[in-house]
């Protein structure tokens, strides 16, 4: 298994709590500050479009009501997703998968695309976002990582899209059957919520040839342990306190650093 080829420190849905979340918007503000990863999430519009969008129900984050399987991805469109923000972010609109990965090809960003399926539509939104991923980062210098809570959503990606990576993420808590879970979806990697990484655990799983990425890490004191113990991507919503280079001066230890050619 090669070694991590990714970013570091990636900021989690486009540009953390520093943007509205998973907007185009939010994209730009992570590449400008210097970010050469983002993580956003991705559900089904009701007429099956890949949409940038984290919870099922529109109103927390959008200026429309209701479910969003219950509206096509041009009604979508046409909703404010940047205004319950501020102000600077009035008008922006809910992307569509499409425009995020040509702006993340664009500006030289990698991405971890979350697939977030509303309930039962978890094979099919795992299905439409490998697909959708494939063909939209083809020839890319890296491939997304496709992660999901959803066992079942991505073993579809598994089926659509074999060669792209996967990444499981991991709720509450990490269960003694991670290894086989990790093994039965062909993942690269555990993402698992950082509070819950002990450094017995991270050397375990990179002894079983499994990558660590830990999500959401908003305290730098964290960040740094996490990074000591060998944790091999950090996701953050604190996108000023731990920047794009707060990785460069913790040292790379464990499984990736002996698999460094000597």
């Amino acid at each position: 298994m090669p070694r991590w080829p990714y970013p570091r420190i990636v900021a989690h849905r486009g540009g953390g709590k520093a943007a509205p979340e998973n907007t185009l918007a939010a994209i730009r503000l992570g590449a400008e500050l210097g970010f050469g990863g983002v993580e956003f999430d991705v559900m089904l519009s009701g007429d099956g479009v890949p949409v940038l969008i984290h919870d099922q129900k529109l109103e927390r984050t959008t200026s429309g009501r209701g479910l969003v399987s219950a509206h096509s991805a041009a009604q979508l469109a046409r909703l404010d997703a940047g205004a319950w923000k501020g102000r600077r972010w009035r008008g922006e609109p809910v992307p569509r998968l499409e425009q995020a990965a040509e702006l993340c090809r664009a500006l030289g960003l990698w991405a971890n695309v979350e697939i977030k399926p509303a309930n039962g539509f978890e094979r099919r939104t795992g299905e439409a976002v490998a697909r959708a991923a494939r063909a939209l980062w083809q020839g890319a210098p890296l491939a997304p990582v496709l992660s999901s809570f959803s066992p079942l959503a991505l073993g579809a990606a598994r089926e659509a899209a074999p060669e792209l990576p996967r990444g499981l993420l991991l709720k509450r808590r990490i269960p003694p059957h991670w290894l086989e879970m990790t093994r039965d979806l062909e993942c690269v990697a555990l993402h698992c919520e950082g509070r819950l990484l002990t450094q017995a655990l991270v050397r375990a799983m990179h002894d079983a040839g499994v990558a660590v990425l830990a999500w959401t890490v908003n305290d730098p004191r964290a960040a740094s342990k996490l990074l000591r113990w060998g944790v091999d991507c950090l996701v953050t919503d604190a996108v000023k306190r731990i920047g794009a280079d707060f990785a460069a001066a913790a040292p790379r230890r464990g499984f990736w650093r002996r698999l460094r050619p000597k």
